[in-house]
């Protein structure tokens, strides 16, 4: 990887044409890798309230899938990686500003997104769910008529609602919450009837409160998990996509995935 990692550095500086900082036009002066590694850093940035993939555990330190991968990612280009929590809404803001390198969380990809990020190859495979109260008989989506149901604001789950305006429109309210940890609270206490939540995120909940919630047979749509990057960050995108390949081919993201779900589940690259 050391040599793998050396040959695009060196093809990053070739083709150095401005110095600046700020993201690149793909092929012409993309210094992104090239920037990563003098600093000696990858700024993460994540919802830290968005379990397993990445949280706060029991002594405040953040935690999770998607922080294991990066760590690892991180140690395979040489340099340190710092966990800088946003505010998920404004996610493409933060990107864009510098204040992170990447969005790593649980960030799906979508045509919409893809605007304005530049993801790397999908490596987990999601789903929205409906989430709901153990004996509530909500089983579809078409039952959810005249509910409140919850969603993250600016998370995929808003986007997949949204994609059904029939099914939304239905609703009496669409409760809109800065994290999801927050949304599932207020529904075991009955604030809301539902919720729409990354599968990922929702099974995991619903294993440590067993006999509380259910998930509805229907759903909103089938996804993929990708990394953000800014638009221009092409070369430092290709580097870890390098990395996360190579830590498929040797087996570290296999342990990784046992370790947080007990079996394999980044996918083929």
């Amino acid at each position: 990887m050391k040599k793998l990692v050396a040959t695009i550095v060196l093809l990053a500086a070739a083709s150095v044409v401005f110095a600046s900082g700020a993201a690149e036009t793909p092929g012409k002066g993309d210094v992104s890798l090239d920037r990563i590694m003098k600093k000696g850093e990858l700024v993460l940035g994540l919802d830290d309230s968005f379990p397993p993939m990445g949280y706060r555990g029991e002594d405040g330190e953040i935690v999770g899938f998607d922080i294991d991968l990066g760590r690892e990612v991180a140690k395979r280009l040489g340099v340190e990686l710092r966990l800088q929590p946003i505010d998920w809404d404004s996610k493409t803001l933060d990107l864009n500003s510098g204040d992170i390198d990447v969005i790593w969380n649980g960030l799906t990809i979508t045509p919409e997104r893809e605007e304005s990020i530049l993801f790397s190859k999908p490596y987990l495979a999601n789903r929205q769910i409906v989430i709901v109260q153990a004996g509530s008989g909500i089983d579809t989506k078409a039952q959810l008529a005249g509910k409140v149901v919850g969603i993250q604001l600016g998370s995929s789950a808003e986007n997949a609602v949204n994609a059904e305006p029939a099914v939304a429109n239905s609703f009496a309210e669409l409760a809109r919450y800065q994290d999801n940890v927050q949304a599932l609270l207020d529904l075991e206490v009955g604030r809301v009837d539902a919720v729409v939540v990354d599968e990922i995120l929702g099974r995991y909940y619903i294993a440590r409160k067993p006999g509380t919630f259910a998930v509805a047979t229907e759903y909103f749509s089938e996804e993929q998990y990708g990394i953000g990057f800014r638009l221009g960050d092409v070369a430092f995108r290709d580097a870890v996509d390098a990395a996360l390949d190579e830590m498929v081919a040797d087996g570290t993201a296999a342990e990784i995935s046992k370790k947080w779900f007990g079996e394999m589940v980044v996918l083929p690259r």
